[in-house]
């Protein structure tokens, strides 16, 4: 099991300590996740992997503040974060949604969609600003007034990465970004982050079941299951194939097939 990290550690993002997050109450409640602890390097790429249901992106939700029933310490640039989220903890922290199609508003266009979150903040030059970060994300100003609809998939996605850019954060939740969209198309949105996250020196937490993905983007990671972190490595270990845990070794069997059987067997908690 990984160490609890040390607080006050210089050059350290994001951190969280033995976390925990329950949904509803009583006998039919859901420990969804269970004293995890890891932090985030400033300007690193830090994945969190696992099944669907492991619990990992609640852990993202959590720091949103998208979770309320969270117990633990969640801090960001050494501030403790409480129950609810300023304006201040969105100009650091944005996150891109696993769902292109779901995550933006039907009846607005593109403009509108990058332009709130400005006006919100009080962000002036609006116009250029959206204008450029459409270039940024590779779609063009030609796309400022379309709507979703008018979108492919990987368009929705460049959309909502150009609106998490808006406030200028320094650090990005990313709920599998790619999963809902065609194999051809995940790659470019890959590849945009990659860009991304160099040019505007970004720090990454990246959620996926994918330990492809993982491998492509990511400088160290995490492996849920049940609620729990099992392992830490760091993504070399994982090309290498040198986890520690069994469930981790399945994990990297996925891709070849394997007796799903067997890896439920592997590790459970009450």
């Amino acid at each position: 099991m990984p160490a609890s990290p040390e607080t006050g550690a210089a050059g350290i993002a994001l951190l969280i300590a033995h976390l925990d997050v329950r949904f509803g109450t009583g006998e039919g409640a859901v420990h969804a996740v269970r004293d995890t602890s890891f932090t985030v390097r400033r300007g690193e790429s830090f994945g969190l992997v696992g099944e669907s249901g492991s619990g990992k992106s609640t852990v993202l939700r959590a720091i949103a503040g998208l979770a309320r029933g969270w117990t633990g310490r969640i801090a960001v640039d050494g501030k403790d974060l409480g129950p609810n989220r300023t304006k201040a903890f969105y100009e650091t922290v944005q996150m891109v949604f696993q769902d292109p199609y779901g995550s933006l508003h039907p009846r607005h266009t593109v403009d509108r969609t990058l332009s709130e979150p400005a006006k919100i903040h009080g962000i002036k030059d609006i116009g250029p600003r959206v204008e450029a970060l459409l270039r940024d994300v590779g779609l063009g100003p030609e796309f400022r007034f379309r709507y979703p609809h008018q979108l492919s998939g990987g368009q929705r996605q460049r959309v909502a990465i150009a609106r998490a850019l808006m406030l200028e954060p320094r650090i990005l939740l990313l709920d599998e970004p790619t999963s809902a969209l065609d194999v051809s198309v995940q790659a470019e949105i890959l590849n945009l982050l990659q860009r991304l996250k160099r040019e505007h020196g970004l720090t990454y937490i990246l959620v996926s079941h994918d330990l492809a993905v993982i491998a492509h983007m990511c400088d160290r990671l995490a492996v849920m299951n049940a609620g729990r972190i099992v392992e830490e490595m760091d993504v070399e270990q994982l090309r290498r194939s040198e986890p520690q845990h069994n469930y981790t070794r399945q994990l990297l069997n996925a891709s070849l097939g394997y007796d799903r059987e067997t890896a439920d067997t592997l590790l459970t908690f009450d």
